[in-house]
């Protein structure tokens, strides 16, 4: 197995070549559709309205970020193939943690601590919803987003 630096920054690469399409590129902060203010590759750390993004601070967002989410996961669920980890890394990166880390309320979660990985990845597109002015939602970027995490998370699974 490769070492925790090296699984997390192939984990990080992997989760941003999924992360990078599905958020697209804008320099100009906006509202994302539950109203979340948003710059970049889709950060929402300390993002000031009105300021434009260079493409490097977009990058260096994108991977702090990335790194942030990777983290998170491989701290809660540890060892994780590399796969398994970019993939709900990503999803981490796009909703929070709480997809693979709080067992009270995430099937997924509970599904990664038990060891059941194939069964955790195919929980992935069920997170596919927001809520947009007090509604939940399926939105079909999340839709397409999950579907490629769990296409990831599958690859080498039984």
């Amino acid at each position: 197995m490769a070492t925790t630096g090296k699984r997390v920054g192939a984990a990080v690469a992997l989760a941003a070549a999924i992360a990078i399409p599905a958020e697209g590129l804008r320099q100009l902060a906006y509202y994302d559709p539950p109203g979340i203010l948003t710059v970049c590759y889709g950060s929402t750390t300390n993002v000031q309205k009105g300021v434009k993004y260079s493409l490097d601070e977009c990058k260096a967002r994108l991977d702090a970020d990335m790194l942030k989410a990777i983290t998170a996961v491989d701290t809660c669920a540890p060892g994780l193939p590399v796969n398994v980890l970019a993939a709900f890394g990503d999803a981490a990166y796009n909703l929070g943690p709480k997809i693979a880390c709080d067992t009270q309320h995430s099937t997924a979660a509970r599904m990664l601590k038990a060891g059941d990985i194939a069964a955790a990845c195919r929980q992935l597109p069920r997170w596919n919803r927001a809520t947009v002015a007090g509604v939940s939602v399926p939105l079909p970027g999340l839709t397409k987003r999950r579907a490629a995490e769990m296409a990831l998370c599958l690859e080498g699974q039984a």
